[in-house]
């Protein structure tokens, strides 16, 4: 028996030792909840990963079915990279449950809250459930933080951080290509701010509150909302208000997500003379947008061509 043993131990040992390498060697299996992350993943991992999105860009982030085929995914995931801030609350952790993957579970090194470190707006005070009382109100903070690129680099951070412990000995291709991503945001900051430049302070009515890190960045005013609070369907007597206060301070641009029906803003535009936009909230949000950067430059063309032809000039202007 033992020298059966010792005639295969070093063939045994070969093998052994070439499965680990390759799976070291390997590419990273990295699974996110929103498509922005899996395209950040894939600029700062190159190729040594792959990477697939559970939510497609068309889709509400708040609102995903949880279908079993996602959670074959997840039980594959070296890492899982989520938005946070509740964000996901709804359809993330029945898919983690399910997947059994000790490597995922929050608190493991797998797993990524993109959140980590971001300076988030419209943080409430109060007690939670009071809060949720008054809609889809998330008590950390607004998620949609991705919609600024100045913090879209954090996330790159992030994923980049968890790709170096997950791969250490990778950490300097991962540096390399996050340094390579950050620079071609601010190439680009540039150009989106000065293209914006004219219509700072202009005043846009938005359907739902998805926009006030886009807003923050690149100096619009958003005036008011078509739900009278998030999450909450308008109102004809809601709706009335929102066209008379159009019509008095003269907003002439609505925007709306590609997943929200267009019919309360196509109401108060044929009433106000308004432009109604659907802009991409996320990566494949619209045929055109392919990836992170994209996002920005299709929103923001958009937008500037629709202040040119209502004549909206923002401060600058007055």
């Amino acid at each position: 028996m033992f020298k059966i043993l010792k005639k295969f131990a070093t063939p045994l040992i070969i093998l052994l030792f070439i499965s680990v390498s390759a799976v070291a060697g390997g590419k990273l299996n990295v699974v996110t909840t929103l498509p922005d992350f899996a395209d950040i993943a894939k600029q700062v991992g190159g190729d040594k990963v792959e990477a697939f999105a559970i939510a497609k860009g068309y889709q509400d982030p708040h609102f995903v079915d949880p279908k079993p085929s996602y959670i074959i995914k997840l039980q594959k995931a070296d890492m899982f990279v989520h938005a946070g801030l509740d964000l996901e609350i709804g359809w993330v952790p029945p898919l983690i449950e399910g997947a059994r993957n000790a490597n995922i579970l929050p608190g493991a090194k797998g797993n990524v809250d993109a959140s980590k470190g971001v300076q988030l707006l419209e943080v409430p005070s109060g007690d939670p459930a009071q809060l949720r009382a008054q809609g889809d109100i998330h008590v950390y903070g607004n998620p949609h933080y991705w919609l600024d690129p100045v913090r879209g680099k954090k996330i790159a951070e992030n994923i980049c951080a968890a790709l170096s412990r997950l791969q250490p000995q990778d950490e300097a291709y991962f540096k390399s290509n996050l340094e390579a991503f950050v620079n071609k945001i601010d190439a680009k900051l540039a150009e989106w701010q000065a293209l914006m430049q004219p219509y700072d302070g202009a005043k846009i009515v938005a359907f739902h509150n998805s926009w006030p890190y886009f807003d923050d960045r690149f100096g619009f005013n958003i005036v008011a909302f078509i739900e009278p609070k998030p999450g909450i369907p308008p109102t004809p007597k809601h709706l009335a208000e929102i066209i008379n206060k159009m019509n008095q301070i003269g907003v002439k641009v609505i925007i709306v997500e590609p997943y929200y029906s267009k019919d309360p803003c196509t109401l108060v535009a044929s009433k106000t003379g308004a432009k109604v936009l659907d802009l991409a909230t996320a990566v494949d949000g619209a045929p055109e947008v392919k990836s992170y950067l994209e996002v920005f430059d299709y929103n923001l063309k958009k937008l500037v061509a629709a202040f040119q032809q209502t004549g909206e000039a923002g401060n600058n202007g007055k």
